[in-house]
């Protein structure tokens, strides 16, 4: 009875001690200082003590900072909302707001409040002059962009023989100013420095950002940069430095590698400062023509041929208050370019990791000549090549010690040639970084506007630390390839006892970084540009992988900036070259301007992008109609890079039609549901008769009955109507035709770029995941296993590595959506959106014995945990699952962690 009546009072102890606490607060998807134009939506995920515990209530409250004047509260409301909840606009306001909530339990008890998050009302106009050394004007530079088919030609060649060079060259711009003897309370600036910018006040960097602001099509949207600075400013004197390089915003040719040509202006700054005082004051400092320049120690800069710096010409105390600069100049005022200013609320690249020295490997004396014949360049025989270990997108970092004037330079490249040298060949040469060094001594150094794709290392012009040095050179001490890539948080872990799976998600996740930057590139080094197919053909996997709540958006908005005035979406976007007709206009890569929306939908709950974007989204669907021929769209790229005993490329085994049509029909059924999500009941029975008209089209044109297939048979011909659900009666026809086709290829693919995904999930979604297992377990090609075998680390372009011209590209991830999705089970209950409402299905096939994934919803992480005789789920607080076990048996959860065995 004793041991009875004190697990009574245990229970009821907990019970009393059991809570909700609220974490993980959001204004806009933005945590920490949130920037806003005025209006907000919160959000905010919470933990609790035991399962099943939910949300009854909230109350949420704002005040001015600073003052601590309360300007909303909205009482107890009510509600298990947790997330996308919108409040009133704030007013633009001297210190910005903070904002707190509280929350009820189930039982009705309140919580804590949260923590304070910061908001900032950005002005409406900065109030500021773009500032620079030349005007684009005086620097003579061409206006427009043009196709990289023109490049070689004298009469392009001319267009640009006349251009100052002062206007490619990297410069400092400096303004000193003194606060008085009063006290700061808080202080904000909002900078932007195109093509990219460093900042210091008082010789502090402002931020941790690379390559700032996020590139743009600038031609409608410039983004700045939003900073609390208080802690930077001192009594008294202070200095501001801004250093300025070329990024996109200036790509000019320099005798270096460089995949385009194009200008929107020199280097150039725009910044407002406000200060706050305790005495009620305010202090506004401004880019103007009071502001100073000079060259900066860089002396090349370009984000497609490297950079090079000269520290000799460095001017110590020029970022701080008190140095002369009466040799300096005189800022100019700036055209300024024609986007509109927008506050950046995408997060910032970043270095987010580094990576030392795996081994080193010295070049023979007898190879340099064949080595330098390779590579086109003279190899210094100093030459030192480091094999760092993991492909990336970054650049490498030097700690060096030597005497003044010594230079080192530094290649890098994600191969090697014959003689072990960096082999640029297919990846854009010449890219390279020197450094030169400004004193006697050691110091350290990376490039601040460029980047590249690449493993190895060839150092010149310098010794490895402890080896002989009879010519007296420096002495490098420290090697790193800082890995450079968006900061949006990564939210998802996957393995499994098949180590091929848990080994393919890591080439995809690494490659996914390497191009996840200011755009989601295709590589890192060749191109840099945003081509769109792979954004919704692998969107799947980014929103599992990563935070996409505020990259996302990001994307669209390129892609709506960059759409022409007749309704066509670029291939690329922002579109800074043109590769012509064919490879500029293709709707598998339009279309992510429909699909990616509406994944977007499915993982947050959220129909922002899809409301915002309706008209953007109606125009492409209208401009493919205007290209279509009794319902078929005949133009495009296909099912780029498909696989068969040949060089990957355009499309071989599957008619271009076939693919570009069935876009089209996608498209279609997305905007007939987007038109009445929207209330545009008019356009929902304009585009659902013209779904109607185009799938008749497709399939009188492309099915053939006496064989149960479309087009050439092929898996993407098969597979493509099959996911889209325009097989009708015939789909177990088609379907067996879909697998007879993979079987009579060995269990073998043979799609491509576009095929991938809707092969995969066709198999995936009909149950024959037994033979997707099949189709991927093994290491021959084609297959992620052969890319690991033959030492990849980052997925690449081709299935057989041998032949691809780049080792570090994501387009060919699509088989991560099935690792989380079927696998591991995770995914939304038929009907719901946002990964609230759950469906927890893990699917082990073939020999699998565990599967371990997490990903994260708005509502915190969600985790599976399945063996052959056990599953264990982790459901976050304001969420609820449906768990279906391996007999089918269904049930349901509340949030918390729940064990099932069988």
């Amino acid at each position: 009875m004793r041991n009875f009546l004190l697990s009574i009072l245990l229970l009821v102890s907990c019970s009393m001690s059991a809570k909700l606490t609220v974490t993980k607060l959001t204004c806009n998807y933005q945590d920490g200082l949130a920037v806003t134009a005025g209006d907000i939506r919160v959000g905010w995920q919470m933990k609790a003590d035991t399962n099943g515990d939910r949300q009854t209530a909230y109350r949420i409250r704002i005040f001015e900072n600073i003052t601590g004047k309360s300007v909303y509260d909205s009482g107890k409301t009510a509600s298990a909302e947790s997330q996308l909840i919108s409040l009133p606009p704030l007013k633009g306001n001297r210190h910005g707001y903070y904002w707190q909530v509280c929350v009820w339990d189930a039982a009705g008890k309140k919580s804590a409040w949260s923590q304070k998050q910061y908001v900032r009302v950005v002005p409406e106009e900065l109030g500021a002059k773009w500032i620079g050394a030349i005007t684009k004007a005086d620097a003579k530079l061409p206006e427009g962009r043009w196709a990289n088919s023109v490049f070689k030609k004298d009469s392009f060649k001319a267009k640009w023989q006349d251009t100052d060079t002062l206007s490619a060259k990297s410069i400092i711009l400096r303004k000193e100013f003194s606060t008085g003897k009063r006290k700061i309370t808080d202080a904000v600036v909002y900078i932007s420095g195109l093509g990219h910018y460093e900042m210091k006040i008082n010789g502090r960097k402002v931020g941790d950002s690379e390559f700032a602001p996020l590139w743009s099509e600038y031609s409608k949207t410039v983004y700045y940069n939003t900073y609390d600075v208080t802690q930077l400013l001192a009594e008294g004197r202070n200095a501001i430095s801004v250093l300025l390089g070329n990024g996109f915003f200036n790509v000019q040719r320099m005798g270096r590698y460089s995949k385009l040509q194009t200008s929107f202006g020199p280097p150039q700054m725009i910044m407002r400062m406000e200060i706050n005082f305790s005495d009620g004051s305010r202090q506004v400092i401004k880019s103007g023509e009071d502001w100073k320049y000079t060259l900066s120690p860089i002396t090349f800069n370009s984000i497609y041929g490297g950079e090079s710096y000269d520290a000799r010409l460095c001017q110590p105390g020029c970022d701080m208050p008190g140095f002369d600069d009466s040799r300096w100049h005189d800022a100019v005022l700036m055209e300024g370019p024609a986007g509109t200013l927008t506050p950046q609320t995408a997060q910032p690249v970043k270095i987010m990791e580094r990576y030392g020295v795996k081994s080193w490997m010295k070049i023979h004396t007898d190879s340099l000549a064949a080595a330098s014949k390779a590579t086109k360049r003279e190899i210094d025989p100093s030459v030192i090549v480091a094999d760092m270990g993991q492909n990336l997108a970054g650049f490498p970092e030097i700690t060096i010690e030597g005497k003044r004037g010594q230079k080192v330079t530094m290649l890098v490249a994600e191969k090697l040639t014959q003689q072990g040298t960096c082999d640029q060949r297919q990846t854009g040469r010449q890219h390279y970084y020197e450094y030169t060094l400004g004193s006697d001594g050691t110091e350290t150094w990376h490039p601040r506007f460029s980047y590249y794709g690449f493993r190895y290392i060839q150092v010149e012009g310098a010794v490895r630390e402890g080896e002989p040095n009879p010519q007296g050179l420096p002495v490098l001490k420290k090697l790193s390839s800082c890995f450079v890539y968006n900061s949006a948080r990564e939210v998802s872990s996957f393995e499994c006892s098949n180590e091929l799976f848990t080994k393919t998600h890591r080439l995809i996740e690494r490659a996914e970084r390497s191009n996840m930057q200011a755009v989601l590139t295709d590589c890192p080094h060749r191109e840099k540009l945003g081509w769109l197919e792979q954004d919704h053909l692998c969107g799947p996997s980014l929103l599992y992988n990563y935070d996409m709540t505020r990259f996302a958006p990001k994307v669209i908005r390129d892609i709506t900036d960059t759409q022409k005035s007749d309704g066509m979406v670029p291939t690329t976007a922002p579109q800074y070259v043109s590769f012509g007709n064919l490879f500029d206009d293709s709707p598998e890569w339009g279309s992510t301007l429909i699909i990616m929306p509406f994944m977007y939908y499915e993982q947050y709950g959220d129909s922002m992008l899809i409301t915002a974007n309706y008209g953007a989204m109606s125009r492409y669907v209208d401009y493919l109609t205007s290209r279509a021929d009794s319902g078929i769209v005949s133009h495009g790229l296909g099912d780029w890079y498909d696989y068969g005993p040949w060089r990957a490329g355009f499309s071989k085994n599957t008619p271009v039609p076939l693919v570009a049509t069935a876009h089209y029909i996608f498209d279609l059924q997305l905007m007939t549901r987007a038109a009445r999500m929207t209330g545009n009941t008019a356009d929902a029975d304009k585009y659902s008769k013209l779904l109607a008209y185009a799938t008749d089209a497709f399939n009188s044109r492309f099915f053939k009955a006496d064989s149960c297939t479309y087009g050439t048979g092929s898996q993407t011909s098969n597979a493509l109507p099959l996911y889209l659900g325009l097989t009708g009666n015939n789909k177990q026809g088609v379907l067996n035709s879909l697998v007879a086709d993979i079987k009579a290829h060995g269990t073998r693919l043979t799609t491509g770029d576009v095929g991938n995904r809707y092969l995969f999930q066709t198999l995936a979604q009909n149950g024959l995941n037994d033979l997707l297992y099949s189709m991927l377990n093994h290491y021959e090609t084609p297959g992620y296993g052969f890319q690991l075998r033959h030492g990849a680390t980052t997925l690449t372009e081709q299935w057989d590595p041998n032949q691809g011209s780049s080792l570090n590209h994501f387009m060919m991830g699509q088989i991560d959506e099935w690792l989380f999705k079927t696998l591991a089970g995770i995914q939304n209950r038929p009907g719901t959106y946002g990964l609230r409402h759950l469906l927890i299905k893990p699917t082990l096939v073939g020999d699998l014995k565990y599967v371990n994934a997490s990903t994260e919803s708005l509502y915190g992480k969600i985790s599976v945990s399945c063996t052959r005789s056990s599953l264990t789920v982790e459901i976050p607080v304001g969420s609820d699952a449906t768990i279906v076990l391996p007999d089918g048996t269904e049930k349901q959860v509340g949030s918390g962690k729940h064990t099932f065995n069988f």
